[in-house]
């Protein structure tokens, strides 16, 4: 168990660089401890737990950069354990910082679409709600290929038609690739129509 050892080192490091006001070298600590319960430990609630902390830690000094890579990570764990409004909170937190900046506006559409996506997984009305409200807090995420394909998904959904959800995820996978992310969320909506069919044959 070497990972121990260095964590309980990273542990000492945080507390005395607190001490000096050193937040951003603290925060930075925490991700290393985060990165080892990530890969080594595969401890991902403690993953998380750590990434928050570097985020809080990072706002507090205004790097608002740092501090979003952090809140994206706890977003997408948190999606992936099924914590779809922490999840949700996080994506929106992000796309809604980013979507002012004139260099990463273009990334606040994957933000809102992945919290469309949790919102989609918990509630068909959440997601048409959610998908309404990014479109006019953001309007140039009404003309994205992410905003399309949700409608194309919310629409299969409610007509329960497990082909044309499948389609519309294939036409966009065959120009954007689907990371393992997505498609997990995907699979996971797509899921819920499967057993909305099931339930009505029965």
């Amino acid at each position: 168990m070497i990972q121990q050892p260095v964590l309980w080192m990273q542990e000492m490091l945080i507390k005395r660089q607190i001490h000096k006001g050193r937040f951003t070298i603290a925060a930075k600590h925490h991700i290393t401890i985060a990165e080892i319960y990530e890969s080594e430990l595969v401890d991902i609630e403690k993953a998380i737990a750590h990434y928050e902390q570097a985020a809080d830690y990072y706002k507090g000094e205004e790097s608002n950069s740092s501090a979003n890579k952090c809140l994206l990570k706890v977003a997408g764990y948190a999606a992936q354990l099924e914590q779809y409004p922490k999840a949700i909170e996080m994506f929106e937190q992000v796309g809604t910082s980013t979507m002012d900046n004139p260099l990463l506006k273009h990334s606040a559409k994957d933000y809102f679409f992945k919290a469309a996506l949790c919102h989609f997984i918990v509630d068909e009305l959440n997601a048409k709600l959610a998908l309404e409200k990014y479109e006019e807090m953001f309007p140039a995420f009404s003309d994205s290929r992410e905003c399309k394909l949700l409608k194309k998904l919310l629409e299969a959904h409610e007509e329960q038609n497990c082909e044309a959800y499948t389609e519309a995820v294939k036409e966009f996978d065959s120009i954007s690739r689907l990371d393992q992310w997505l498609t997990t969320m995907l699979l996971r909506i797509k899921k819920s129509i499967q057993e909305d069919n099931d339930g009505d044959l029965k």
